[in-house]
C-alpha cells in the first residue's frame, strides 16, 4: 500500500497544505490545511514547524510507516521565473533527438552557471521557431539551417530550499522534488480538481513540453530520456 501513496506539502506565506495521495485511485487519504492571517510576504518557518508537528505523525500513524520522501509545492515571491531564447546553427540540416538533447543540455548548464544560487524546479520548452514558423511541438523530420527555442526556467533559491529542508530533517524526511504552485495551477481550469491531483499529473508528464531532468548517475534511464516526448 505504501508504494501506492505519496505525500505532498504545499507552503506559502498565507497557507499550508498537506496531502497523502493514493496514486492508484487518485484520491486523498489525508488532507489538512491552515490559513495564515498575516501580512507577511515570507514563509513563517516557525508556523511551518507547528503545522508539520500536528500532521506528520498523524499521517505516519495512518500508513503505519515513517514518511521518507515528500513532494513540495512552493508559492513564494522568491521563486525565479525566467524565459530564455536560444538560436543554434544546425549543420546537419535535419532536426533529430541528439541535436535537441545537446541544445537542452547546453541551456541547462548555462542557467546553472549563471544562477548558481538557485535550483531548477521546472524546465519547459514553450515554443520552437523553424524557418520563421512557430511550433508547440517539434517534428523530428524538420529541416532547417537554424533552430530557435524559447525555454522557461522556474527555480527556487538554495537558501529557501535549505530552510525548508532543515525543518523536515527533524522528521528524517527528504524533499525529492520542488514544484512551483503558479506553474501547476496555470495548467488546470477545472475547479473541482484537488491540488494533489494536479501535482500528480504534472509529475507524471501532463505537460509534454516539460523537460524531466534525471541525475547523471541514474542507472535505469538515460540522462535526458524524457526529452524524446518533445517530438510530435
Amino acid at each position: 500500500m505504501t508504494d501506492e501513496i505519496e505525500t505532498y506539502l504545499s507552503i506559502s506565506p498565507n497557507k499550508f497544505e498537506i496531502y497523502l495521495f493514493d496514486k492508484k485511485n487518485l484520491v486523498n487519504l489525508y488532507k489538512e490545511q491552515v490559513e495564515i492571517n498575516s501580512n507577511k510576504v515570507e514563509i513563517d518557518i516557525n508556523l511551518l514547524k507547528l503545522f508539520l508537528e500536528e500532521n506528520i505523525f498523524k499521517i505516519e500513524k495512518l500508513i503505519g510507516k515513517f514518511i521518507k520522501n515528500i513532494f513540495l509545492i512552493l508559492n513564494d515571491s522568491k521563486v525565479l521565473n525566467l524565459h530564455l531564447g536560444i538560436k543554434k546553427k544546425n549543420y546537419n540540416k535535419v532536426v533529430n533527438k541528439k541535436y535537441l538533447e545537446n541544445i537542452l543540455i547546453e541551456a541547462k548548464d548555462l542557467f546553472k552557471e549563471t544562477y548558481q544560487e538557485n535550483q531548477i524546479m521546472h524546465m519547459v520548452v514553450n515554443k520552437y521557431i523553424i524557418n520563421g514558423n512557430y511550433y508547440s511541438k517539434l517534428d523530428e523530420e524538420s529541416v532547417s539551417d537554424f533552430l530557435c527555442i524559447e525555454l522557461q526556467f522556474i527555480s527556487v533559491p538554495n537558501n529557501l530550499a535549505s530552510d525548508i529542508s532543515r525543518v523536515l530533517e527533524k522528521y528524517q524526511i527528504k524533499v525529492v522534488k520542488y514544484f512551483d504552485y503558479s506553474y501547476i495551477k496555470n495548467f488546470f481550469f477545472e475547479k473541482d480538481i484537488e491540488l494533489s491531483h494536479m501535482v500528480f499529473k504534472i509529475k507524471n508528464g501532463f505537460n509534454e513540453n516539460e523537460v524531466v531532468l534525471v541525475p547523471k548517475n541514474y542507472k535505469k534511464f538515460g540522462f535526458f530520456e524524457k526529452f524524446f516526448q518533445l517530438f510530435s
